[in-house]
């Protein structure tokens, strides 16, 4: 290539992300049709919630916060009330030793009331950092079990991964949730305590501010449902940014970063992603600013209007000096509360449609999860057997697996080939009862996997899938994946002897006690081939009924390759064998193989039989013989 054209390439400018719209049920912003009226009816349910939630991780925890919202209430109006009493001499005619004097024991229960109410602040913080944790641990773990649990299916559903990512926000929440909640009702407390005390004093002054406050609480509503509506639109673009972020900075996949030369397309990918992201917050900055200025400006007049009320009747004598001084602290008091409950009850509704998102997340995850019956299947299994299983893929037209037929017997080993899409893994997907067919049935011991619990199916299974997990975890429980047979390390030895990794596992700094993460400290890494051997003895540790290997030797060495299939062969008699590959020469020791095109079984027989058949099988191995 020239160097004018090498020039012209590199100025084609590179292609944006895809604009990806969050949409279906789930995406109908749930704030569009609240009003200031509806947020109040609902408030008393979220707050039943949050509380049933709580109560659930710390009873004695929730008890103490409700406790303190209890003493700063009293406390609250013990304040005014001795403030009204201390007034009285303080504004009189004595001499001022004599008024202080005078207003001394009242002076004192003010200070005594707000000390207490400052400890019950304090109480209340311990109680909310002893529930918050917990509750977002719980929450969390609630997601990841539901995501592990659901069946395999779902993950195909569309939208599946932006509500997931949707529900990821309802567990961040947890963090303010308690706190917006104790907020809310502290705020509540010192309002009604307040504002029963103003009432004494005058009931004219109420209304006043309730009428100075409600500006306030229609503009938070109206700014929680532009933030809402902002969160909805942005939840593809920030589930696709975070994907791409945590492959581009993954060390194992820096080599090909680097390489390819794509460093650069990365960081425009992250940030159009984000700029994109940022330019929907910044358009809603505007609508927020206008609800603002808007709310503050309608509150400010009648917030005037509540002040020149309580100037005219303090000019006027309708209320004494020392009484109108006394409102003015709890006009004060009373409007600061009822900021607060306005805000901070906007914030709790805000948290819970966070909160709903999640909770809708985890039931239809619920919903998902198999569910299949109370049978079970155990060792010996002697047979599974596919009678005319027909799978799609949710949101596909085309069957990735039609109208299949086949046994497969215990001391057998099968063979599965084919090009790539043709179905395979589907097929063992299906006969794992990782899916379930749409049509036919796939039986194990003459029991159907849609009545069978799916547990005791994956008890008997050993799979080494084509893309396996490298596990941030010791070799050790790379090996037992934390499900040991035993208190010593015989049988892990043993697996790991089997794949002919035990001199590789020796070398390490720490044996079987090595964690397998070099971006952890004291943590080190293996190669391709050595992870694919160690995923191999998983498999045989586990010692399954089924064995399933699905490219099992892609990544190894000739003498590797040749050992696992050795090893193969001779733990054959002992279960059913399942070998799924491309290396069509080890299909040689199989003693059963099918040919896939297209989701069906196009050719079956064993190894002799199909190189002279003249059928896609001597058509792929001649075809590899050839490379």
């Amino acid at each position: 290539m020239t160097s004018a054209a090498t020039n012209d390439a590199h100025s084609v400018p590179p292609p944006p992300p895809a604009e990806i719209t969050y949409s279906g049920q789930y995406s109908v912003n749930p704030l569009g049709e609240v009003t200031f009226r509806k947020l109040c009816a609902q408030l008393p349910s979220v707050l039943r919630r949050i509380a049933k939630m709580s109560w659930a991780i710390d009873r004695r925890a929730v008890l103490l916060l409700l406790a303190c919202q209890l003493i700063t209430g009293v406390a609250a109006a013990v304040q005014l009330t001795a403030t009204a009493k201390a007034m009285s001499p303080i504004l009189g005619d004595d001499a001022v030793a004599d008024r202080l004097y005078a207003a001394l024991p009242a002076l004192l229960v003010v200070a005594g009331a707000s000390a207490l109410a400052r400890g019950s602040g304090a109480v209340s913080t311990y109680a909310e950092r002893r529930i918050t944790p917990r509750l977002t641990t719980a929450t969390d773990t609630a997601l990841v079990e539901a995501v592990c649990r659901v069946e395999a299916a779902a993950y195909a559903v569309d939208g599946f991964a932006d509500r997931q990512e949707a529900a990821e926000m309802g567990v961040i929440r947890t963090h303010v949730m308690v706190t917006d909640a104790q907020r809310f009702m502290s705020a509540l407390v010192r309002m009604v305590t307040a504002s029963g005390v103003l009432s004494v004093l005058n009931p004219l002054m109420l209304p006043l501010l309730l009428l100075a406050v409600l500006p306030a609480g229609v503009g938070a509503v109206l700014t929680a449902r532009v933030d809402y509506e902002i969160h909805y639109a942005n939840v593809a673009d920030r589930n696709v940014r975070g994907m791409m972020r945590w492959w581009s900075t993954t060390p194992k996949y820096g080599d090909e970063v680097r390489a390819n030369g794509m460093t650069d397309y990365l960081l425009y990918w992250n940030r159009a992603l984000s700029e994109r992201v940022d330019k929907r917050t910044l358009a809603a900055a505007p609508r927020t600013l206008r609800i603002a200025l808007l709310s503050s400006l309608v509150g400010g007049g009648l917030l005037l209007a509540t002040w020149a009320v309580l100037a005219w009747l303090a000019v006027t004598g309708r209320i004494a000096l020392a009484i109108a001084a006394t409102a003015v602290l709890a006009v004060q008091t009373t409007l600061a509360a009822l900021s607060q409950v306005v805000i901070n009850g906007a914030a709790v509704f805000h948290t819970s449609l966070y909160l709903s998102d999640m909770q809708a997340f985890l039931d239809d995850a619920g919903e998902r999860a198999p569910q299949r019956g109370e049978l079970t299947v155990g060792a010996p299994v002697d047979e599974i057997r596919l009678d005319e299983v027909t799978y799609t893929y949710p949101g596909k037209d085309k069957p990735a697996v039609d109208d299949v037929s086949l046994t497969l017997r215990r001391g057998e080993i099968l063979a599965i080939v084919g090009v790539n899409g043709s179905g395979k893994s589907t097929l063992t997907r299906l006969i794992t009862g990782i899916y379930l067919a749409d049509k036919g049935h796939v039986t194990w011991n003459g029991k159907d996997l849609a009545h069978v619990d799916p547990a005791t199916v994956w008890n008997c299974i050993g799979l080494v899938p084509q893309i396996f997990a490298q596990w941030p975890l010791r070799v050790r429980e790379n090996v037992t994946l934390g499900q040991p047979r035993s208190l010593d390390d015989a049988q892990v030895w043993e697996a790991v002897d089997a794949v002919g990794m035990r001199e590789a596992v020796e070398d390490l700094p720490a044996a079987l006690d090595t964690l397998l993460a070099r971006e952890v400290f004291g943590g080190a890494e293996l190669s391709g081939g050595q992870w694919q051997r160690l995923a191999c003895s998983r498999a045989l540790y586990r010692r399954p009924q089924l064995l399933i290997l699905d490219e099992p030797t892609s990544q190894m060495d000739p003498r590797g390759e040749h050992g696992i299939f050795e090893r193969i062969r001779t733990i054959a008699p002992d279960r059913i064998t399942i070998v799924v590959t491309h290396r069509l020469e080890n299909t040689r020791t199989a003693d059963h193989i099918v040919v896939m095109e297209q989701g069906r079984i196009t050719e079956q027989g064993v190894y002799e039989d199909l190189v002279h058949a003249g059928g896609t099988f001597a058509e792929l191995l001649a075809l590899s013989q050839d490379r």
